[in-house]
Formats: structure tokens, sequence, C-alpha cells
């Protein structure tokens, strides 16, 4: 009897404990959870609330700018004063653009009226000042439109990021004249995209001829029968993890102060990151092989070169060459963005787009990054499967 009565206490013990044990662990799970969401400044009413400035942003990206029209413009121009005291309106020589009053206090509002233009056609209000530095206050992405009889009239506030001073108001009007052509960011955009490719192809070959001796370094099934060996192997294989662990970008950085911004800099950083990544695997597949062939060709007397060249060899380079192609692929996705910090190719490009807000060309590069990539990706996949 006293057995029996013990036998449930036991069986109930644990039962118990893993109960506890759930609720610790949901309990830390929740306090976790918690101050990730404080730490990180989650912040859900914050992204609905900044949803519609993505409007123009979205707009921009989905409209790549591809192509151009050759254009005719008319300028009109007045002069304008900013906080010069009370002043009168003021015309253009043809009396085409009339400002009034010509003589305003930033913050203040103004009116210009135009008449006489092209219908239906985009225009541009730029305010120049002193220097002839045109600056854009009114009309991008075609908001200002002269109506069916080729006027408009617009009442605004002035900027108050002007300095006082004596500028010009002027109000170009574009018409379209000519055919359509490929555009300027097209044209630079595919100038860069080629850097782009041969920037990875670069930076994969020259990982590629540092990394396939190396890798036999990190071998542990080739280096590990002395002490030497054994230290050459630790060497190699914690150096090929140093050059792994830090990111492209931060390599890419360094190599702009060392050698400069642009391509060369970019080669550099994906070079040190492809050895890491590439000896790594290259080792790992040298460590898989058949150790059959090895025992057989050491038998005959030969030395160690000759092992590796007859017996390791032809037993890896499908393998190397599967990860070089795998490579190759991934230097090229971070080849796009290493030129954000100076590493050159059409990430340069696409940063310089974004700082400026030119949403429109940044659509134009974003849209060929993607294009490229899914080729290159396909590519890859094909060459893989028919060479290995």
């Amino acid at each position: 009897m006293a057995v029996r009565v013990e036998q449930p206490a036991l069986r109930k013990a644990p039962a118990v404990v893993a109960s506890w044990r759930s609720l610790a662990l949901t309990i830390l799970a929740l306090v976790a959870l918690a101050y990730g969401w404080k730490v990180t400044r989650i912040d859900p009413y914050q992204l609905v609330a900044g949803l519609p400035n993505m409007r123009h942003i979205v707009v921009g990206l989905l409209q790549p700018d591809l192509a151009t029209q050759a254009t005719e413009t008319t300028g009109l121009s007045v002069p304008l004063q900013i906080a010069a005291g009370p002043g009168g309106a003021v015309s253009s020589p043809d009396g085409k653009l009339k400002l009034e009053p010509a003589s305003v206090q930033p913050g203040e509002d103004f009116t210009i009226t135009a008449s006489g233009l092209q219908p239906n056609t985009p225009a541009r209000l730029y305010l120049v000042d002193a220097s002839n530095y045109a600056r854009l206050i009114y009309g991008r992405d075609d908001t200002l439109m002269t109506g069916a009889d080729g006027s408009f009239k617009l009442t605004f506030s002035m900027p108050s990021s002007f300095a006082p001073g004596a500028y010009a108001l002027r109000a170009d009007v574009i018409r379209p004249t000519g055919q359509w052509s490929v555009s300027e960011t097209l044209q630079l955009s595919l100038e860069k995209i080629v850097e782009t490719i041969f920037l990875a192809l670069m930076g994969t070959i020259f990982g590629v001829v540092l990394s396939v001796p190396l890798s036999f370094l990190a071998a542990r099934n080739l280096m590990t029968g002395s002490r030497l060996g054994s230290l050459v192997y630790v060497l190699t294989r914690t150096f090929f993890n140093l050059t792994r662990s830090i990111e492209v970008m931060i390599v890419a950085v360094i190599m702009a102060v060392v050698v400069g911004i642009g391509p060369f800099a970019g080669v550099m950083a994906l070079v040190i990151h492809s050895i890491g990544a590439l000896g790594k695997l290259y080792s790992e597949a040298i460590e898989s092989i058949d150790p059959g062939p090895i025992e057989a060709i050491t038998a005959t007397g030969a030395n160690r070169l000759q092992v590796v060249l007859f017996a390791v060899l032809p037993q890896v380079i499908p393998q190397f060459i599967s990860f070089t192609l795998y490579r190759w692929d991934i230097n090229v996705r971070m080849s796009t963005i290493i030129g954000f910090v100076g590493g050159g190719g059409i990430g340069y490009l696409l940063i310089q787009y974004i700082n400026l807000l030119q949403w429109n060309q940044a659509g134009t590069v974003i849209w060929l990054i993607a294009i490229v990539v899914a080729v290159m990706d396909y590519a890859s996949a094909v060459l893989r499967e028919r060479v290995v």
C-alpha cells in the first residue's frame, strides 16, 4: 500500500515542475517583449499617421524616369524684394507675368498672375538670387498647370527659408515639342549598373584567387596531422571568421578612406568579405570528401601536393564552381548597396536621388536593380545546373 500511495506523488511532481517552468518562461518572454517594445520605441500610431506622407514616394517609385520628350521652355521673370518694406504690383516687360505685391516678408502671401501662355501646359516657379541660383518654390511634379486660355493665378506664402534681399521670380512654362527619347536618368543608371556588375565580378574573381589556396590550409582532414599543421589550421580558420564576420558596408567605408571613394573601394570590400565566406565554404567542402582516394594515393608514396592535385581537387571542383557562382550572385546584390558609403556602382547614384527626394529617378534605379538581380539569379542557377 505504501508503494501505491507514493507513486501518484512521484508522478504529479514532474507535472507541477513543468507547469511552473512553462509559466516562468512565459513571464520571461512577456518581460522581454515589453522591454523590447520600449527600447525600440515602437509606435503604431506614428506609423499610421506617417502613411499619407508615403503617397508621393510610392507614386514616384511606380513612375520611373525612363523616357523624356524634347521641350521648349518659355521663361518669364519679374523682380521681387524680400523684407524690403511695402511695394505695389510689378509686371514682366511683355505683361504676361504679374506679381503683387513686389515686396513681401517671409511668410506673407503674394499673388502671381500669368496670361497669354501655352494652354494646358505645366509651369514651375523659381526664386533666383543675386548669384543667379534658381530654387524651385512651386510646381514640383507638374502641380501647376496653365488653363485652357493659357493663364494661371496662384496665391501662396513666401517660404521663410529665404534671406532678405533682391530676387527675381521666374515662371517657366514647359511645352513638349519633339519625340520621346531615353531619359538621362536611365542612361546614367545603365552605365552604373554595368559598373556594378563588373564590380561584383572583379570582387568575386580576386576573392576566389585568394580563398582557394587558403581553404586547403583551413581543412581539418588535411592539416591536423602535426602541431604545425594544426596551428596553421586554427590561424586560417580564425582569419576566415574575422573577414566574414565584418559587415561588407563597414569594410567599404574603411576601403573608401584607404583608396578613396569609387568602385575600387567597393571591389576591395567585396574581396575581403568574399575571402572569408568562400574560404569557409571551400574548406568545408574539402573536409567532406571521400578519404579513400587520399589513402590510395598516399600509399603510392605521393607527396602532399600530389595528394591535393590528384585526390582532393577532382572531388571538390564541382562544389567550388557552385559556391563561386553563388557568391557572384551575392556580390551583385551587395554591390548595389555599398555605393551608399562610397563604394561606387549604382548604389552611389541611388543614394543621391534619395537625398534629393527625386523619387522618379530613384524608382528608375530601384527597378533596374531588381531586374538585373533577378536576371543574374536566373543565370547563376542555370550555370550551376549545367556546370555542376
